[in-house]
């Protein structure tokens, strides 16, 4: 039955700035449909879409469906007919001043229904929406803003977005949002330590020789070209990605699971990374760049040719050691490594464990350590790598083997999407996901050490063929080999 009445939420305007984009009509919508569906929304909620466009209301219409049925394999008109009643179209160009002076018109109010300003725009026109917003007293005590990545390109541009922001919203009203975050395996990854006497007790520099988190996509820059020639694989994913992601695993027990208690051992994490020095930087960072290769026996154009340009220097391949200078991390490094044209699709983090310290059988190269295995994407599961017997007469051979919680199998019903977890957070007030604003902060300043150290050496891109694994397989440091 569509629309269930159960665990409904507060009524809320959803109101999308960049509600035509990419991120908006792929994700966002078909988030918001899902959890309609689910019943957490009901149908006297809004979504509004803003978009510079004019089109007809048959055209919007369109769209919406468009958007819907490339992300939902099952769906029927009755269905679409009731989402469609809830979507509005706003167009406004955001550089007029008095482009939203008629969206109060769409909107309700009523101190008692959530406002929810998601901005899904590049951050250099968050200053100005937000202007745009207070000038036509749109604003209220129940307002929410949602904030999309990356916020500024550096410390400073960071810094400046995130006060002119809070010029018109307190900090508990700003969520920003990384979908990591949400995902059914990053959140699994607290309960699994922080519930188990097993892992919990081996977390640490005694028992752990390394961790590795990887995201590799095979996607090139497709029609971001503009935006990540100005931003590069550092910017886009380390930044806020895969430094959540290195928080999560190394942060200290919470005293209890609160929004700022959870953030605030997260920033501690955050405080303590080594910086990266001018020095140090071409030790422990490679960069590159992808040339023309092949995906899946597919031939793929080269970074330039895909940006139109004789040449860049912006990376699409980062691979980054670094380590966290804290008691229960000292001397542990943590690889992480993010690119564009890799060889297949996947995110994932590996904690490696020590080896015993005494092995008591023969063949010992045969006796691998044990490894907690946490794949985000494109499935989701967690495997636990551990030695065992061969069966049979001859003596003692061992095989690696993996215990394996496999989402997908494990639960036959479909688990939300992370923006549907996120979203429904924002709603609820609950900002536990969400970065505040001394994380985003202390995370620009580390990277910063990494940008300006690579503009003053002048460090060049390494070049690895599209369908790689990276410049020269990404080889680590330490004799370490990636998974």
């Amino acid at each position: 039955m569509f629309f269930m009445k159960k665990n409904i939420l507060k009524d809320a305007d959803i109101i999308i700035f960049g509600g035509l984009g990419d991120l908006s009509l792929r994700k966002i919508i078909p988030a918001i449909f899902y959890r309609l569906e689910a019943g957490q929304i009901n149908l006297n909620s809004k979504v509004i879409l803003v978009s510079r466009k004019k089109l007809l209301i048959s055209e919007f219409n369109n769209i919406i469906v468009k958007s819907l049925k490339n992300k939902i394999l099952k769906i029927n008109n009755i269905q679409l007919k009731k989402f469609l009643k809830i979507c509005f179209f706003y167009s406004a160009n955001i550089s007029d001043d008095n482009s939203l002076n008629q969206l109060s018109s769409l909107l309700r109010n009523d101190k008692n229904i959530i406002r929810i300003f998601y901005f899904s725009t590049p951050s250099n026109l968050f200053s100005t929406i937000t202007d745009n917003l207070k000038n036509n007293n749109l604003i209220n005590s129940s307002s929410r803003v949602v904030l999309e990545k990356p916020l500024g390109n550096n410390s400073d541009t960071s810094k400046k977005i995130n006060n002119e922001i809070l010029n018109f919203f307190n900090e508990n009203q700003i969520f920003r949002i990384d979908h990591y975050l949400g995902k059914e395996t990053v959140q699994n990854l607290m309960v699994l330590r922080f519930t188990n006497n097993l892992f919990e007790n081996a977390w640490n520099s005694q028992n752990i020789d390394n961790v590795q988190i990887t995201v590799a996509e095979e996607i090139g820059v497709e029609s971001r070209a503009s935006y990540y020639n100005n931003y590069g694989a550092l910017l886009d994913m380390v930044q806020n990605h895969l430094l959540q992601l290195v928080c999560l695993v190394a942060m200290e027990p919470p005293n209890e699971l609160t929004a700022d208690n959870v953030r605030d051992e997260k920033l501690k994490v955050l405080k303590s990374l080594r910086p990266i020095s001018k020095e140090s930087v071409d030790n422990c960072i490679e960069k590159g760049q992808y040339t023309r290769g092949k995906i899946n026996d597919k031939k793929v154009k080269s970074y330039l040719e895909d940006i139109k340009k004789f040449s860049s220097n912006t990376e699409t391949f980062v691979a980054i050691r670094l380590y966290i200078d804290n008691w229960r991390w000292a001397s542990v490094p943590f690889y992480l490594r993010t690119g564009k044209r890799m060889s297949k699709r996947k995110s994932e983090i590996v904690i490696n464990f020590k080896n015993i310290p005494h092995n008591i059988f023969p063949n010992k190269k045969q006796i691998t350590n044990n490894k907690l295995i946490i794949k985000l994407q494109p499935e989701e599961k967690i495997e636990l790598v551990q030695t065992v017997k061969i069966p049979g007469p001859g003596g003692y051979r061992y095989k690696p083997t993996s215990l394996v919680l496999d989402y997908s199998s494990s639960f036959k019903d479909r688990f939300p999407e992370a923006y549907e977890r996120l979203l429904i957070d924002v709603i609820r007030g609950n900002q536990t996901l969400f970065m505040r604003k001394d994380e985003v902060e202390a995370s620009w300043v580390w990277i910063d050490s990494i940008s300006k150290s690579w503009e003053i050496n002048n460090t060049p891109n390494k070049f690895y063929k599209a369908g790689s694994n990276g410049p020269g397989e990404s080889i680590l440091i330490n004799n370490h080999s990636w998974h």
